[in-house]
């Protein structure tokens, strides 16, 4: 029997593979590659070098855009909530996952909203100094329907915990990435 926690896992980890396009069902193509890597073969043109744009309004959303905001290193001072209009907003450099497939190790700063947002707590998190936090997961953990709140777990066991009204969020890339050497430890055993 499996756990609830590894099924989760396992469902996350399949839809990020869809989205890069590498479990597409597809049958293999018969012509030869030309110097293409294998893993891009079949990947749909918007998962190529154009930069990654996700909405989230349900739990489903938010699992998928938790798996490609995996270990982004994120700075306090980049991170803001901004009362008056409900919206909790931050810049991080995500690690592409959907390059790592492909043999490739970058970062891309990527930005993160999330409106509706009715007050905000902070555990472990230090607002202060420069000290860089790698993300680890972005759940929901829902309330009286359709409010909740969104919890963004850091490896250091801190977290900050949005309580919204509903769950809506976007996550759009900012630029088309730059090589990086401090790759996740899942990354360098593909």
């Amino acid at each position: 029997m499996t756990s609830r926690f590894s099924r989760d896992a396992n469902t996350a980890r399949h839809r990020h593979d869809l989205a890069c396009g590498l479990r597409t069902g597809r049958p293999p193509d018969p012509r030869p590659a030309l110097a293409v890597p294998a893993c891009r073969q079949y990947i749909p043109s918007m998962l190529t070098a154009e930069p990654l744009k996700l909405l989230a309004f349900d739990e489903d959303d938010l699992a998928v855009m938790s798996t490609h905001l995996q270990d982004a290193q994120v700075r306090p001072a980049e991170i803001a909530w901004l009362p008056a209009e409900h919206r909790f907003a931050l810049v991080v450099d995500r690690f592409d996952w959907c390059a790592a497939d492909c043999g490739e190790r970058r970062r891309r700063r990527t930005g993160l909203h999330f409106e509706r947002v009715l007050a905000v707590r902070r555990s472990q998190f230090q607002q202060e100094g420069d000290t860089v936090s790698s993300l680890v997961a972005v759940a929901f953990a829902p309330g009286e329907a359709p409010a909740g709140s969104i919890i963004l777990s850091f490896a250091d066991g801190a977290a900050i915990r949005l309580d919204v009204e509903c769950l809506e969020a976007a996550m759009a890339d900012l630029d088309t990435g730059r090589p990086c050497a401090d790759a996740p430890v899942a990354a360098l055993e593909r």
